[in-house]
């Protein structure tokens, strides 16, 4: 099995030119060191429990098990038998230094007496590479140029999860893995931060590259991307968190007692993470829903939980902070309504309340027209709504506009920060579609299998020079660049953005080449190399 689950770009020049190696020294020694050991004493609590649960069962079992073997148990060897075969080796004095004898020049190991040592390999003839070479030669490997976009992918592969972090070089159609980060859980969203969190950084006005990470365990993971090799994260930010910062070993025995009930609580997740939200305006703030119904608002600096929300009576399944606002927060559920509240307000009761036909999967906010919202549904379903006509009960709802965009759950969406109007979503039917979304309501571009399974994600690229660029991934475990400029309907429909063309333009897709024997059990576009490319894409021309 192998799927990419969510995705996210992170924007020119926010990653570091040249990446640092993990260095453990003694501070970082002593925070590894706890969080393993609260991580070991998890795992021996589960194991206990999973033996205690067996053991009815082992002693039932056990007679007739013994039984059974009688006839294959092999008698062993009398001791003093195996004591006489063993002398001719003389293991006891295995270890001994003597001075071989005359005759001998080699060892088991060759003759390491006379092997030349030499303080410095400048001066050892037989190394030809020198340090400074070799280290050259890894920091140009891992260098990020300025030029360059990171794409971070939260994959899971053959049961195990981790982030992989790509570098997309736009100039050169090419998209490699950079670095991958491993992760506890499967990962179900990833949220880029430009704040550094962790090991004693809490200046607000400093930069950093970073990621949180929302898994099926209930705490929230933050990775620097800029550092390779990490062996655990740089902070978490739930209870696993907690317990690191706890002394008392009363307190942690608490802890874990509360872990264990699975109740909702105010200061971190009980459940799965299932969105996150990084507030643009104040750098400091993560939002973060769970499947325990609640919504947390915490506070990078402290990484402690600020205030919990319970506006929902099912999974809150995706938030978005308000594009000016900075203060409000949409969020949508599985009990089919979506809120639009001020966090700072107190009256929980009275906050604004929209209603859908199926469950939700995402919202999200129109950045070009921020009176306005978006939501899609498990049945194909897109709304649009007004802000400003909030309805009197859930049932009233009234949309600016309804459209049946998939005939199944829209799973991913998102809108072009740069190009009013132009969004994407993505649909479990393995279709990514390409909307333009007019006055009069919106219209279809361009619908494609882009050879990814599922679709689980799909995101444009930040940054105005590769503001065509759109990010998919889902349930074939590959990710796919989409140079959607060189659609010759999308050129049409937002020819105002797109520079003047001459000549036969094919459509660009950049994905890593790697062997996947899932590509071949599912129908779609394959993208390969020089040689599969064109055949690929022919399907994809427009009639």
């Amino acid at each position: 099995m192998s799927m990419i689950t969510a995705s996210a770009w992170v924007p020119r020049g926010a990653a570091a030119a040249f990446p640092i190696k993990y260095d453990v020294d003694e501070t970082e020694l002593a925070r590894i060191s706890k969080l393993a050991k609260l991580q070991l004493k998890d795992a021996e609590e589960d194991l206990d429990a999973a033996q205690n649960g067996q053991t009815n069962h082992d002693h039932s079992g056990s007679s007739s098990e013994d039984d059974d073997n009688d006839g294959d148990v092999q008698m062993a060897l009398p001791l003093k038998d195996a004591d006489d075969d063993l002398k001719e080796y003389d293991l006891d004095n295995y270890d001994s230094d003597d001075a071989p004898k005359d005759g001998e020049t080699t060892t088991m190991f060759g003759n390491a007496r006379a092997l030349a040592y030499h303080q410095s390999n400048d001066e050892d003839p037989y190394i030809t590479m020198q340090e400074n070479e070799e280290e050259d030669e890894e920091r140009e490997d891992l260098q990020v140029l300025g030029s360059d976009n990171m794409v971070i992918a939260a994959k899971v592969e053959d049961e195990v999860a981790h982030l992989e972090i790509y570098v997309y070089e736009d100039e050169v159609d090419n998209l490699y893995v950079h670095h991958d980060i491993m992760l506890p859980a499967i990962p179900l969203c990833v949220e880029w931060l430009d704040l550094p969190v962790g090991k004693g950084t809490a200046d607000v006005n400093s930069k950093g590259n970073f990621v949180a990470v929302g898994t099926f365990d209930p705490d929230i993971e933050l990775w620097d991307l800029d550092t390779i090799d990490s062996m655990y994260p740089n902070a978490i930010l739930g209870q696993g968190g907690e317990e690191t910062k706890t002394e008392n070993g009363d307190e942690k025995k608490k802890k874990k007692k509360r872990k264990k009930s699975k109740k909702a609580n105010d200061d971190y997740h009980v459940d799965a993470v299932l969105s996150l939200a990084a507030n643009r305006q104040h750098r400091n703030l993560l939002a973060s829903s769970s499947a325990d119904k609640t919504v947390k608002l915490w506070d990078l600096t402290t990484q402690k939980c600020a205030k919990s929300y319970s506006r929902h009576t099912d999974k809150v399944c995706s938030i978005a902070w308000h594009p000016k606002e900075a203060t409000v927060l949409l969020s949508g559920s599985y009990d089919r309504t979506l809120v639009a509240a001020d966090l700072r307000a107190t009256d929980t009761a009275n906050v604004p309340r929209w209603g859908v036909e199926s469950d939700i999967e995402t919202v999200a906010w129109n950045p070009h027209d921020t009176n306005y919202f978006y939501v899609t549904t498990e049945s194909g379903m897109m709304h649009y709504h007004d802000l400003r006509n909030a309805p009197t009960s859930p049932e009233t709802s009234k949309p600016v506009w309804t459209l049946q965009a998939h005939g199944e759950s829209i799973s991913s969406f998102d809108i072009n920060p740069a190009i009013p109007g132009f969004l994407a979503t993505g649909s479990t039917d393995k279709e990514a579609k390409l909307w333009n979304v007019q006055p009069t309501g919106p219209s279809m571009v361009v619908s494609r299998n882009l050879g990814v399974g599922k679709v689980f994600t799909t995101k444009f690229a930040p940054d105005p020079e590769v503001a065509f660029r759109l990010a998919v991934g889902g349930s074939k475990g590959n990710i796919q660049i989409w140079d959607t400029s060189t659609n010759a309907a999308i050129r049409n429909a937002f020819a105002h953005r797109v520079g003047p063309v001459t000549g036969e333009v094919k459509e660009r897709l950049v994905g890593v080449d790697e062997d996947s024997s899932d590509s071949e059990d599912e129908g779609g576009v394959e993208p390969g190399g020089d040689g599969e490319g064109e055949a690929g894409w022919e399907s994809m021309e427009d009639d």
